[in-house]
This record gives structure tokens, sequence and C-alpha cells, in this order.
């Protein structure tokens, strides 16, 4: 089993859930008592933040490549950058080190695909949903990807900010979201990613009418299938 490095700490909310899905994967799979060989990095999201609202995206790769290096040495043979947004500077990452670095939006789109649909919403930050950085990605790989509008957008990234990275689980928030899940079933969604590692903890399989997509368990499980791969 190689060891699983978790970049994480944005939010440590999120953070937390790839800690319990490695390690329930790694028990499902091999059994007995085992679980996964891990180390994490938890950054300061409050740095974090702050440069992206600054718009300062090299000095955050700076930092995430840095905080990379730290778990190479600490023993880690391949790395998840757990969250969505600062896959913006998943480059300046995999320039800093020399596992590899595995892409949440690569693993999401092979599992849209494996459900044989073609066009999904996508709910996330407004750096995640407005930026191309990401759907470029899902578009590569033969997604077609629909967004909701402005005004949803700033209350879905406001929900994300002021209350999901805090902890802070809503009901009104999420009849909100679900809301805009149903417009973009109406436009032509025939499942949703949950393109934020936070938003899983509001919205469940059962809120939706299609398909959903939680980012971060699935690139949780992806991180596993590669771990206990054959060396």
């Amino acid at each position: 089993m190689k060891t699983i490095g978790l970049l994480g700490g944005m939010s440590w909310e999120s953070s937390a859930e790839y800690y319990r899905v490695v390690n329930e994967e790694v028990r499902q799979k091999l059994g007995g008592l085992h679980s996964a060989k891990c180390v994490l990095f938890s950054v300061d999201f409050e740095e974090i933040e702050y440069l992206q609202r600054q718009d300062k995206w090299t000095e955050a790769g700076h930092l995430l490549a840095e905080a990379g290096r730290a778990l190479e040495k600490a023993g880690a043979e391949l790395i998840v950058l757990c969250t969505n947004t600062m896959h913006k500077v998943i480059e300046e990452l995999e320039k800093g080190v020399t596992v590899p670095v595995i892409h949440i939006a690569n693993a999401t789109a092979q599992k849209v695909q494996s459900e044989n649909l073609a066009t999904v919403g996508l709910l996330g930050t407004k750096y995640t949903m407005e930026m191309e950085f990401y759907k470029s990605r899902l578009i590569k790989n033969g997604l077609a990807v629909l967004i909701p509008e402005e005004a949803d957008r700033n209350q879905i990234n406001q929900i994300i900010f002021e209350e999901l990275c805090l902890g802070r689980i809503r009901q009104p928030s999420k009849e909100y979201y679900q809301a805009v899940i149903n417009k973009l079933v109406e436009d032509g969604a025939e499942g949703i990613i949950l393109g934020c590692t936070e938003i899983g903890l509001l919205i469940k399989p059962e809120d939706s009418p299609v398909p959903i997509f939680d980012t971060a368990e699935i690139h949780a499980k992806a991180a596993v299938e590669i771990a206990l791969e054959e060396k």
C-alpha cells in the first residue's frame, strides 16, 4: 500500500471527510483492521482565502508547493489536494514535487462518464464555477457543463465561505441549493457535480432528482485505488 499525502485545511471541515473516506475505503477493500497509510499537511485556510480574494494565485501556489514538498519528505507517494478551487494552481504544486498529484476534476469526470451522463451542473465557489481551470478539465473529458445564473452563484459562494467552511449546516441553505439544482436540471443537467469539497456536508444524494457527484468522496476513493495498485 502506498502512502497517501493529504494536502488539506481548505477547509479542515472537508479535509476531515477525506481522512474518513480513505480509511473506510481501505478497510472495505482489504478487510480486517486495515486502514490507510496517509500523512496530512493542513494549511491555515485564512491565509489561502486572503490570497484568493486578492487574486494572488501565484503566491498561493507557492504555499501549496511548499506543503507538497513537506508531504513528500514525510513519505507521501501520491498527493491529493483536498479542495476544488485550489486546483487552479495545481501546476505549481506538481512542479514542486516528484510524486503524482491526483486531479480532482479528472477523477470526477471519469466517475460521471461511468454513469453514461453527458451534461452536468456544476456547483462550487465562484472561482470554480466562473473560471476555466476546472470547467475546461470536465469539457476535455467530454462533458457539457452548466453553471447557475450570477445571483445564484453569488449566494452559493457566500454559503460556502460563511457557513459550510465554518461547520454551519442550515436547512434554509440546503433548500436554496436544492432550488438551484432543480433549475440546472430543468436546463438539461443529467447530474450535479458538487465542485466544492464542503458542499457534500450539506447536499446528499436524496436531495437531488438526478445523480449527485461528491467530489471529495470521489477524489478520496480515487487516491485509494492508486494507493492499492501493485507496485
